[in-house]
């Protein structure tokens, strides 16, 4: 197996380039947190399921622990190898889903309200089925504020699928990341 594509922010890759009738892959999202006496925060990962036009196909197209499959199926919340994990069938994905959004926020209703402040080592990667790492990106640190961010997407482009690291900070939590993709929480 060849090693994975190492993306920057901003950068963009062919998911299932090196295996075109790969159809079923595990996003992974990974953390370390730093211990201290201020409250440790809790994080989330979430999916967003969009359309073309980068909206939310609808109030239920966020998967997370609470809601845990979208898209018909397609994309599911489920529990794996890494700190959290959301599985994702492209070939069962509906043809009005043109974007899945993956975001990490601080749960607001566990302990007290955090930030990624103290958070370390932050990442999401694709992998096949069999945990064969395809791509990595490894989220740079960001400010004091942030308490959720945009860390890639999955986008479908002429005709296959892609995936953009990003690592994008929001300041007002998940109501904030998922009303920016028209979820109102």
């Amino acid at each position: 197996m060849s090693e994975p594509i190492r993306l920057q922010s901003g950068a963009n890759a062919p998911v299932n380039a090196g295996n075109p009738l790969m159809t079923d892959i595990v996003v992974g999202f990974g953390w370390s947190v730093v211990q201290s006496n201020a409250p440790m925060p809790d994080l989330v990962p979430a999916a967003i399921v969009c359309d073309a036009t980068g909206s939310a196909v609808d109030q239920d197209a966020m998967v997370f622990f609470n809601q845990l499959e979208a898209a018909s199926g397609a994309v599911r919340y489920v529990t794996g190898g890494d700190v959290e994990q959301i599985d994702v069938n492209l070939a069962a994905i509906p043809g009005t889903v043109k974007k899945i959004a993956f975001i990490v926020y601080v749960d607001p209703d566990l302990r007290q309200p955090g930030t990624f402040d103290s958070i370390r080592d932050a990442y999401i990667r694709i992998a096949d089925r069999e945990d064969h790492e395809i791509i990595r990106f490894d989220v740079p640190r960001n400010s004091d504020s942030v308490n959720a961010m945009l860390f890639g997407e999955l986008y479908a482009y002429q005709g296959s699928w892609k995936f953009r690291a990003l690592g994008e900070g929001f300041t007002d939590g998940v109501a904030g990341a998922s009303a920016a993709f028209g979820i109102n929480l």
